[in-house]
């Protein structure tokens, strides 16, 4: 009984659920971008989602178990089933990479099936919801005492959120070592020794320097181009390169200060914005003003860069997520608007 009147009543369960799954959602793709100490607020609200969805889930299986027998099962009943597997796996998942686990799936782990899960329920939501929508006006609701019930359960989840830290620090578990974004440590401090990781399909042919060459135009007076032997590694920078797979590593990065190279080629006065583009057609653009705080690298911790981090030339953006550090630069341009097929861009390149 106790338990039933803390309970919010069945509709504003369901739309409890709602929110929930939009929420991680949301920040979910947020967390993409979310590079810098400010930005945690989101990583935290995501974590947050999820640990009331976690708490409202065993309620609404409770309410609904008794359809799912062999001789009441329809073809929206068992989407239905399969939306509940799901979200219990996405669930399941996020539990366990925060208190440490790993899985091995080739070149994917258990990060890469959790955000997998996590973007396969939505669509298996809306999907259930054409047979089952209802608005909030047609709901019975409880009024304040679901307010009431619905803070409980956000304090809760709060609550929740904050002992799992202690608990992974007494029990000494690799989720213990985690920074804000949620991302683990390796290879901090060691040269190339970190996860070598492209975004979708990138995976050129190790580049000769000898054919190379790096390009600076666009919105500048004087356009030019160098040669690897051009490019003196005299400008350092110490940054974490924070990937989206789940994995950070801090590393003293040297380079050319993209500021000097803007210097050089002289942006005109409508400039706004400096992209970076990869032999692999990839690119990335930033605000002028931070570009020039940005480092072209060619060595990380006093060794030349590997191909898989990107030699000759990688963007080192700090305060920005991995995937926007583009690899094997071959491409500075100053513009006056960013380019918009960027974002398509990300993910056909390679291919």
């Amino acid at each position: 009984m106790t338990i039933r009147r803390l309970t919010p009543t069945p509709r504003a369960v369901d739309w409890g659920l709602f929110g929930a799954v939009a929420t991680l959602l949301a920040t979910g793709v947020a967390t993409i971008f979310a590079g810098i100490p400010s930005s945690a607020w989101i990583i935290d609200l995501h974590a947050l989602s999820g640990v009331v969805l976690t708490l409202l889930l065993p309620v609404k299986l409770r309410r609904v178990f008794h359809r799912v027998a062999p001789s009441r099962l329809t073809g929206t009943r068992v989407l239905s089933v399969g939306l509940a597997a799901v979200t219990l796996g996405a669930l399941g998942t996020g539990v366990w990479w925060i208190f440490g686990g790993t899985l091995d799936l080739g070149p994917w782990g258990l990060f890469h099936l959790h955000v997998a899960l996590g973007l396969l329920v939505p669509p298996l939501l809306l999907v259930h919801l054409r047979a089952r929508f209802y608005s909030p006006a047609q709901a019975t609701c409880g009024g304040r005492r679901d307010v009431l019930r619905y803070a409980g359960l956000v304090t809760a989840g709060a609550l929740l959120w904050r002992v799992q830290g202690p608990v992974n620090d007494a029990l000494d578990t690799a989720g213990a070592d985690r920074r804000y974004t949620g991302s683990r440590e390796e290879g901090t401090d060691d040269g190339n020794r970190f996860p070598v990781t492209s975004w979708v399909a990138d995976d050129p042919d190790p580049v000769d320097a000898a054919d190379w060459s790096l390009s600076v135009a666009g919105r500048v007076a004087h356009e030019a181009s160098y040669v690897a032997g051009d490019l003196s590694p005299d400008a350092t920078e110490s940054a974490v390169l924070d990937c989206t797979s789940g994995w950070y590593s801090g590393h003293e990065w040297q380079g050319v200060r993209v500021g000097d190279l803007l210097d050089a080629a002289d942006p005109d006065d409508a400039a706004a914005w400096v992209q970076f583009r990869s032999i692999t057609g990839y690119r990335w653009s930033l605000p002028l003003s931070e570009a020039r705080d940005a480092v072209l690298a060619t060595h990380v911790d006093g060794e030349r860069l590997a191909h898989g981090h990107g030699y000759p030339l990688r963007l080192v953006a700090p305060g920005r997520r991995g995937f926007q550090w583009v690899k094997w630069v071959e491409s500075v341009r100053v513009s006056k608007r960013r380019e918009l097929g960027e974002w398509l861009a990300i993910f056909v390149s390679g291919l």
